[in-house]
């Protein structure tokens, strides 16, 4: 195959740790070509989508702490989306306008003939904070509202709450309001931006202590192994980005019972892959935009995380034709 990466510029990837890094080394293993291309570098001429691509090869035994891990094989060249096997879309957020105007040309290649994953009508379609809420029976009690006597109500009524901006990645602008939080105006008023802008707000869930689990979907099938990010003492954010560390465990049987439900109610939808965030037994996120943890979950745990992505992406192209 022919797999091109929508990616941020590969000298900005932290290659030792980086999922789309072990998603390309899983596939190179296999003899598949690489390409990639940035998201400014997707165009529609005269109806047809295409990008300026450059093909690269992964450098055998390199330091993934440097920036030689890879070398570009081929020039940077004009092609149409649908000439490649697979479009691997990694470009990470923030999910702005211009992340937005992307998903609709990848939905525009796909009418085309062009294998997108994810697609980018099902990128857009599931946004990472809102999509639990269709999934209310696994998560913990949610208000999504810009209305600041809402927000003071449900606060009201559960005492201990996380506040958090919809388009927020890595932990940013994440509050935890206890009950005697003098500051409660203060940080609603911020973060609607006086009731402009929506947010969600979440009864806390103190298992946090634990962890907040990325729970990994490959093909509507969960990797058994979740990685627990624990907030550092005194923190409420799990995330890496903040601090957290990584630890990998085994699934409990409610993680796999959560991903099982959300594996089949997700299918069909054109998301290969999904990222499920868990706290104790609730649901908190679904990302779709660019899913992570693959190598911490395959360092500590053996499971070849990339290669069961590359084995999902083989076989949902031949299912394409």
């Amino acid at each position: 195959m022919h797999v091109l990466f929508v990616i941020d510029p590969l000298l900005s990837l932290k290659a030792y740790k980086d999922s789309s890094v072990a998603m390309m080394q899983a596939l190179a293993a296999r003899g598949h070509q690489l390409s990639v291309t940035h998201q400014g570098d997707l165009y529609i001429d005269e109806g047809i989508v295409k990008c300026v691509a450059a093909g690269i090869e992964l450098v055998a035994g390199a330091d993934l702490h440097g920036h030689a891990w890879w070398r570009q094989r081929a020039e940077a060249a004009e092609r149409p989306l649908p000439d490649f096997d697979a479009i691997v879309m990694r470009k990470d957020p923030p999910f702005d306008m211009e992340y937005v105007y992307s998903t609709h040309l990848l939905e525009y290649a796909q009418k085309q003939g062009a294998r997108v994953f994810n697609s980018g009508e099902a990128i857009r379609n599931h946004p990472e904070k809102l999509a639990i809420t269709e999934f209310a029976s696994f998560t913990s009690p949610t208000l999504v509202t810009r209305d600041m006597a809402r927000l003071r109500a449900f606060h009201a009524s559960h005492g201990d709450v996380i506040v958090k901006p919809l388009d927020g990645m890595g932990g940013t602008g994440i509050f935890r309001l206890r009950d005697s939080e003098y500051n409660l105006g203060s940080i609603l008023e911020t973060l609607t931006d006086n009731g402009s802008r929506t947010i969600m707000a979440q009864r806390y869930i103190p298992e946090i202590v634990h962890g907040d689990k990325r729970i990994l979907l490959i093909a509507g099938n969960a990797v058994p192994y979740a990685l627990a990010r624990i907030p550092l003492a005194g923190e409420t954010r799990g995330n890496l980005a903040a601090g957290g560390r990584g630890v990998a465990q085994a699934l409990s049987e409610r993680d796999k019972e959560i991903a099982e439900a959300v594996g089949k109610q997700l299918e069909g939808r054109g998301l290969l892959l999904v990222g499920l965030d868990v706290i104790g037994d609730y649901v908190t996120e679904v990302n779709v935009t660019s899913p992570t943890c693959f190598v911490e979950i395959t360092e500590q745990t053996g499971f070849d995380v990339g290669g069961c992505f590359a084995d999902a992406l083989e076989q949902s192209v031949a299912h394409h034709g």
